[in-house]
């Protein structure tokens, strides 16, 4: 069938990381199969147990419709008409007892065989098999162990024997078993489909045989449909065998062609050893110091990635960086317990690791490659055969020195500097010009040619990172916990708590109303820090308040970026690395101007992923009810001032009311008669009179005061 994934059978041997994750992922296939096939087989079994009730019940009614004339009631007499339509009706339902019987059996044989042989034959089969191949996994890194620990110096042949035949046997066991169980895991993806649709298909025909019992007239389209779907059962069953011979097949080239790699040490004579290689992979076992004079050995999967060599355990989702070996030095080494060791070198000295190979071809082939590396080899148009002329010298490498530190010295002068090397740095920005990137964005979700940021804005360039910044705001010493001297802006906050982050990468998104966004940037910046080689990640302290996020440096405790809270409109966690969180910012400026723009930023923590989001939810409430009570205050002060208004103006209106009652007054005063002395009545009228111009005065002055 087009577009089934299937197991690679090829790389059992060789039984990578890679492998064992993507074995994983069919071993979560093949779980999530059982689950939904043992849901399936019960819902099918309960319409079987009820088609069977429905036929008991059916011919109980029959048998009780014909026993009607023998009852004899009470209040009832004999009623000729009632005992024969009943009598007739019993016929028709002891007819149907029968249809329900054959429809009963045919369940049973169409629908309930197939899923139940599929749940108790396929699945258990595959249960067997992962039980098994997680047993020979384990003898087989038991055995391997004990052959790494034979020691060169106190060789026993027996004891070498014994060790070979073991890792012999359990490398054989395991690769046989691996085979056999990718074969099953790649079966149960066709048998799947044939045991859910097998089933239906005998449930329905057996419905339509039952129908047909009672009536010849069925739907044509219906009997073309349930056609078509037999022939696609067929169709896969008639694949799946040809897919299941073709594994066999595989498997038995696999094991004729595998033979001799079953042996730890093979003959070098049957598997010459290739020195023009500029990449490699394998396990290797590296030495780490565990005290002053005492070391481990762990067990680890070795690859050669440009420039880089990595390494990757067991379970680990990507490999993670050992060293740079450019312009590096590496040569065969003696070790006291081990054999097939050999060292590097970093090009300045400061680093080096001891590695531990299967085999002396494994040890110089991975020699051979890093001395090629070494030498920028694989920075050409065809690296092996470049590899080829310049690397004559190569056995030379291999030759194990009594003195490292003496060759490395006396090499030493031989580099004088370190050539400038065609790589990604692990900080700044990868722009649009990259066509992988270019080919994971999404233009629903993603602004087109958009920069992926790698590393964090310094605090001198966080006016050019669009965010607005208030004096004094970066630069600054900050503690967390607001117990500086000096009273910082969120010191007031009633929330303070406080993460330790890693920054992944920051991007501009077109959409912030769906946490789709938040995911997709989260796939398109792990994505892209896997093209581009980027391992490092800046640690920072994330600490959440009321009113904005921070990311502080933990040695400086310098404010490296603030975020405000009112601007964070969108956060979310991974759907299942809980590790990894973002949020979206939402900026007033940026490439498209006059509109606003959002910025997704991606961060890991120490699974706290949740807690943070969580932490940044309880803000984003605290800060919303503190600005509705903002609100409520500000129009209750407004309300109150409106009333002190009011009341200034009555209290105006009524002091204009008390003057021009005070006038009135004056002016019927003036219009009375006075004393006969003209001097004394002029003295009262122009006593008046100023009175009235002072009034005036005064209320002219009050008028523009509370015009102001």
């Amino acid at each position: 069938m087009l577009g089934t994934d299937k197991l690679p059978i090829e790389e059992t041997l060789e039984d990578s990381p890679q492998t064992r994750s993507l074995l994983g992922v069919f071993e979560e296939d093949a779980a999530a199969i059982s689950s939904y096939s043992n849901q399936l087989f019960h819902a099918m079994r309960r319409i079987y147990d009820a088609q069977n009730e429905l036929s008991a019940a059916t011919h109980l009614t029959s048998k009780l419709l014909k026993e009607y004339e023998k009852q004899r009631f009470p209040l009832g007499g004999d009623d000729e008409v009632m005992t024969s339509t009943l009598q007739q009706f019993s016929k028709v339902i002891d007819e149907l007892s029968s249809c329900h019987a054959v429809l009963s059996t045919q369940l049973a044989d169409a629908m309930m065989f197939p899923i139940g042989q599929f749940k108790e034959r396929d699945l258990k089969e595959i249960l067997t098999l992962k039980e098994v191949f997680q047993i020979s996994s384990n003898d087989h890194d038991v055995a391997i162990n004990r052959y790494s620990r034979l020691s060169k110096r106190r060789e026993n042949e027996k004891t070498k024997f014994e060790a070979t035949e073991d890792v012999y046997t359990a490398r054989k066991k395991q690769h046989q078993t691996m085979m056999h169980y990718f074969c099953a895991l790649n079966t149960i993806q066709y048998k799947k489909k044939t045991a859910i649709l097998e089933p239906l298909l005998g449930y329905m025909q057996a419905q339509i045989n039952f129908f047909k019992m009672g009536s010849e007239n069925l739907n044509s389209q219906l009997e073309e449909f349930l056609s078509n779907i037999g022939s696609s059962v067929q169709s896969v069953r008639r694949e799946m065998d040809n897919e299941v011979e073709n594994m066999q097949q595989t498997i038995q080239d696999m094991e004729a062609a595998s033979e001799p790699l079953y042996l730890p040490d093979p003959d070098p004579k049957k598997l010459p050893v290739n020195r023009n290689l500029t990449r490699k992979a394998g396990y290797l076992n590296i030495r780490n110091k565990t005290g002053l004079v005492s070391s481990s050995w762990d067990r680890h999967y070795f690859f050669t990635q440009g420039g880089n060599l990595m390494s990757q355990a067991r379970g680990d989702v990507a490999g993670g960086l050992v060293m740079d070996i450019d312009n590096c030095t590496v040569m065969a080494v003696d070790s006291e317990d081990r054999r097939y060791c050999f060292q590097i070198t970093s090009f300045d000295g400061k680093k080096a690791v001891i590695l531990q190979a299967e085999s002396k071809k494994d040890c110089e082939e991975w020699i051979s490659t890093i001395n090629n590396i070494s030498k920028r080899i694989y920075l050409t148009d065809n690296p092996e055969e470049t590899a080829a002329r310049v690397n004559q010298s190569a056995l030379e490498a291999v030759t194990p020195s009594p003195s490292f530190q003496q060759r490395h010295e006396s090499m030493r002068p031989a580099v004088p500097s370190r050539p400038h090397a065609r790589r990604t740095s692990s900080t700044g920005s990868v722009g649009s010009d990259s066509s992988a990137l270019t080919a994971l964005s999404l233009d629903s979700i993603v602004a087109p040619d958009t920069p992926i940021q790698f590393d964090i804005i310094s605090p001198v360039s966080e006016d050019q990172s669009g965010q607005p910044r208030t004096p004094g705001q970066t630069g600054r010493r900050t503690n967390p916990f607001g117990e500086s001297g000096e009273k910082s802006e969120s010191e007031d906050s009633i929330l303070h708590q406080l993460f330790i982050v890693r920054f992944l990468g920051s991007m501009e998104v077109k959409s912030d109303e769906n946490t789709e966004v938040v995911y997709e940037t989260m796939r398109q910046i792990l994505a892209a820090r896997a093209i581009h080689n980027i391992f490092r990640m800046t640690e920072s302290h994330l600490l959440v308040t009321c009113d904005c996020l921070k990311l502080i440096d933990p040695q400086t405790q310098v404010t490296r970026l603030r975020f405000p809270l009112a601007h964070i409109v969108l956060y979310a966690t991974h759907q299942e690395n809980k590790r990894l969180f973002g949020f979206v910012l939402r900026t007033a400026g940026g490439r498209a101007e006059g509109r606003p723009v959002s910025v997704c930023y991606i961060f890991e923590s120490n699974n706290e992923g949740e807690k943070i989001c969580d932490s940044v939810g309880l803000a984003k409430q605290i800060a919303l009810h503190a600005e509705l009570d903002r609100r409520a205050s500000d129009k209750q002060k407004e309300i109150e001032k409106v009333k002190e208004k009011q009341q200034k103006e009555i209290s105006k209106q009524k002091q204009i009311e008390k003057d021009l009652e005070e006038q009135s007054r004056l002016i019927a005063a003036s219009s009375r008669p006075n004393q006969p002395n003209a001097e004394g009545q002029f003295v009262v009228l122009s006593s008046s009179q100023s009175e009235e111009s002072d009034v005036g005065e005064e209320g002219k002055k009050k008028q523009r005061e509370s015009e102001a």
